[in-house]
């Protein structure tokens, strides 16, 4: 029998999603170990999360720099040496940096977390910061910021942020050429040894796990002894953040396109108009169907993709449009992203338009969720956001709750014109 492709197939609104839970152990040391036991493959990660991303840096870089030193070499192994030890075993190393945090994190195969374990462990307590490594990561560091930094979208993302926030401020701070050629070792040794080396962590094992994987963490990581700490949370001063309203324009006459960044700074998803305000992004700006897309890429052609997110950090969040088109038709696109704002602020969102969203965003969001490890990423953010266990099994019923006046309602309340910051890279 053949198949009438004149007619869609039948699907099914998607209402509901439960996240597997997460089990939480001590370890012998008072390490937390967390773990999302999921999946059926023999692989595992492990991730040791350090409060020690920008946020907590005294001296500009030296976060970033104390991380990336932890594979340049330790008291046994030279940086050579800690690369062959994890490709011997097909394990793949990554050291994560935030603005927030500080992560090491190994991919391998669950019978060999046995073997990575005491490596992972020599990493974070034995780094050595060596000469050759510091002035290879430096000079590494210096050229990608270099081919950056020619790029109209990498400044004016950098600058945005720091009109949001201020440069003194970890949101807003970016780097630059001179931070990184004037970064003295001993500061990034200093940050490594306050917040890494000497510092309790957070540990998140994901994967198919047994009782011979929760063993050979505690025998490796959970042996340590750290040092007793009375200091309580230190209150860090940013600066003052500027109330400015006015444009940047960072005129770049070689330049063909200009890039676009606009909007300000939000909250947390603590909030409670946080899952509101992800459909309002969503109509707006958040996906190929959107109606900044329909706009200003499909019924203008200014642009080959514009979009819009609402980006959430441990401390504050932000919201922001980018784009980037040709210098003539910049002031052009700016017109049509405020004319589409206020559209949303004025007009309720049709029925479709809005159920469609909702359809999008419950089934993109379940779709995320295929393997363990996807899994544990949103079991993470719970876990260091101190969010209720429940938050991501009640997402599609917030987004399903949202009606088309909320919509209205929370574009007049958060995305007030006279709200937002505009910047722009290349030209008008």
């Amino acid at each position: 029998m053949s198949i009438d492709r004149t007619i869609a197939p039948p699907f099914r609104v998607i209402e509901r999603i439960h996240l597997p839970p997460v089990e939480t152990i001590t370890l012998k040391n008072g390490l937390p170990l967390h773990l999302v036991n999921s999946g059926e493959q023999p692989v595992v990660r492990l991730e040791c999360i350090f409060e020690a991303g920008a946020w907590y840096e005294t001296t500009p870089g030296a976060s970033y720099f104390a991380l990336k030193m932890l594979s340049e070499g330790t008291a046994s192994h030279t940086s050579a040496e800690i690369s062959e030890a994890f490709d011997r075993v097909g394990a793949f190393l990554e050291l994560s940096h935030t603005s927030d945090r500080a992560s090491v994190v190994v991919y391998c195969l669950s019978r060999f977390l046995p073997v990575v374990l005491p490596l992972v462990q020599e990493l974070i307590a034995e780094a050595t910061f060596p000469d050759k490594g510091w002035d290879d990561l430096r000079n590494i560091t210096l050229q990608n910021h270099r081919v950056n930094w020619e790029k109209n979208a990498y400044r004016a993302t950098g600058r945005f942020r720091e009109q949001l926030f201020g440069s003194g401020h970890p949101y807003g701070r970016t780097q630059t050429e001179e931070r990184i050629t004037t970064l003295e070792k001993e500061k990034a040794i200093e940050h490594y040894r306050a917040h890494i080396c000497n510092s309790r962590y957070r540990i998140l094992l994901a994967g198919k796990i047994g009782e011979d994987e929760i063993r050979a963490v505690d025998t490796t990581l959970g042996q340590r002894v750290f040092p007793d700490s009375n200091s309580e949370s230190v209150h860090l001063d940013f600066g003052a953040v500027s109330d400015s309203r006015e444009p940047v324009l960072i005129d770049r006459p070689d330049s063909i396109q200009s890039s676009i960044r606009l909007g300000k700074r939000l909250f947390t998803r603590h909030h409670p108009d946080y899952f509101k305000m992800l459909v309002t992004n969503e109509i707006l700006g958040g996906y190929f169907g959107s109606r900044l897309m329909k706009n200003i890429r499909e019924e203008k052609g200014l642009t080959y993709g514009i979009s819009s997110r609402v980006n959430t950090l441990w401390h504050e969040g932000y919201f922001m449009i980018g784009t980037d088109v040709k210098k003539e038709f910049t002031q052009q696109t700016l017109d049509e992203i405020r004319k589409e704002i206020e559209i949303l602020q004025t007009v309720p969102v049709g029925k479709e338009e809005l159920q469609t969203v909702k359809n999008f965003m419950a089934g993109e969001f379940a779709g995320s969720l295929n393997t363990a490890f996807d899994v544990a990423d949103r079991q993470k953010i719970l876990i260091l956001e101190d969010l209720p266990a429940d938050f991501f099994d009640r997402y599609i019923e917030q987004i399903h709750a949202t009606s088309a006046q909320e919509v209205m309602e929370l574009a007049q309340k958060h995305l007030a014109l006279d709200s937002l910051s505009e910047v722009v890279v290349g030209g008008k």
